[in-house]
């Protein structure tokens, strides 16, 4: 990291200047330090959605939305994908650093030793409705394992790293398979030691006492791949919500908790489940792809094109491409014509090849094709967003540590313009109007 001191100068009226240094960080990217503005000035800065603001340095992940650029500590996701399984990309973005083979062995003995729930929690997930939407009562349970793991809210999490943390990344996981079987109003399926990671996902959700499931290679892959493509994506709205919780000096599970809750939203992990609900609606209502995509197109139109375009990536979602290709294996592999299917696949042709998405960039990005892949792979919609949270965990996780050796480490505290009224005088209740 370089610091050109006094490097931008700010005219503010008045005949104010203020005088920032510029950062450039280890990729190049420059920024403009405005940790003291107010302090000097009086002033502070507008950006609504923090468009232009950093608010940390982080060794983490590093994202080039023009060049379609993603890599975890370093690592291109697509190197990572083709490489290594998810447990690999967890130890990676935890620790710092891939793991050796006996490092990676002990790491999935101590994910498989620390699996279990406790039998107590059992009855939580049997006092929700059927009905209840599964990312509520992921984020429920997530807060409550620290009522039944007290002893971690006292320890710092890093005095015993792997512990803590592997603790919290494989309950994970049997929540997440819990919460499908109380939907479904089935039995819990404890996890298996002879199974991997995902493996045992797709066990502890599918298993019956009269199927003789056995989890499909092609679908163990290929969520595999897919939850090492949600590991991590930055400073985005649940991972900034998981520092900020942090930054309260908040526990690791209220932190992620946080984070859950953000990632619900339609507009974050919840994309990928706004995704087919927009192909069913397509299908419902008999709509043609010429008349969906010219309504995507119009301003009067209410209809929004889910799975297109990227806050970010001004060019194709380096994590789509991968994911279309995880698609086309599960699709292979499946061998059923599915209606929903055939219409994201004609929409996806249509889009990419209309003038008008080119234009913008609006180019299909990750959650249009995990979508199809989770659907393909017969796991409910309501599901999709609770398997990217188990996904995004690590990237939480490390993010949450970080924060923790930052120097600067204060409360994450934004400031706002206020455009209220200038004052007001309270009017006794019996002459008020």
């Amino acid at each position: 990291m370089v610091r050109e001191k006094d490097a931008a100068l700010i005219r503010l009226s008045g005949g104010k200047e203020y005088h920032a240094d510029i950062i450039t960080d280890s990729m190049g990217e420059k920024s403009v330090d405005i940790t003291t503005l107010r302090k000097e000035t009086g002033y502070i800065t507008y950006d609504p959605g923090y468009v232009n603001t950093g608010s940390c340095m982080s060794s983490i992940c590093y994202i080039n939305g023009e060049k379609g650029i993603l890599r975890y500590r370093g690592y291109d996701i697509a190197d990572l994908v083709a490489s290594c399984d998810f447990i690999e990309v967890a130890y990676l973005l935890i620790k710092g650093r891939l793991p050796t083979a006996e490092e990676r062995i002990g790491y999935q003995k101590l994910l498989n030793e620390n699996s279990l729930l406790h039998v107590n929690m059992r009855n939580f997930f049997r006092a929700y409705p059927h009905d209840g939407h599964p990312m509520g009562i992921l984020a429920a349970m997530v807060a409550s394992l620290s009522a039944f793991y007290p002893e971690l809210d006292d320890r710092d999490p890093e005095e015993n790293l792997d512990l803590t943390v592997t603790r919290l990344l494989s309950k994970m996981r049997t929540i997440a398979a819990f919460t499908y079987r109380q939907m479904e109003g089935l039995d819990f399926v404890e996890p298996q030691y002879s199974y991997s990671y995902c493996a045992n996902f797709l066990n502890m959700m599918f298993h019956t006492s009269v199927n003789n499931y056995l989890p499909n290679p092609v679908h163990v892959n290929a969520l595999n791949k897919l939850l090492i493509l949600h590991a991590d994506h930055e400073q985005n709205c649940s991972t900034s919500a998981v520092r900020l919780v942090g930054s309260s000096d908040a526990n690791l599970y209220a932190s992620v908790t946080a984070g859950v809750c953000a990632l619900w939203g339609s507009k974050h992990g919840g994309a990928n489940q706004a995704v087919m609900d927009m192909l069913q609606k397509i299908k419902n209502e008999g709509l043609s792809i010429d008349s969906v995509i010219e309504k995507a197109k119009s301003k009067d139109e209410p209809f929004r094109l889910f799975g297109f375009g990227h806050r970010v990536y001004k060019t194709f979602d380096p994590r789509a491409k991968i994911a279309k290709e995880l698609s086309k294996s599960v699709i292979e592999a499946t061998g059923v014509k599915d209606d929903l299917l055939d219409i994201a696949l004609e929409l996806e042709e249509r889009a990419t090849h209309d003038d008008y998405f080119i234009e913008r960039n609006l180019y299909p990005n990750v959650d249009f094709y995990t979508g199809i892949t989770f659907h393909m792979m017969g796991i409910p919609v309501s599901m999709f967003t609770v398997l990217f949270a188990m996904g995004r965990l690590p990237g939480w996780i490390a993010h949450y540590l970080e924060w923790r050796h930052d120097p600067y480490q204060k409360i994450g505290r934004p400031r706002q313009v206020y455009s209220g009224p200038e004052k007001m005088t309270v009017v006794p209740i019996a002459e008020r109007r």
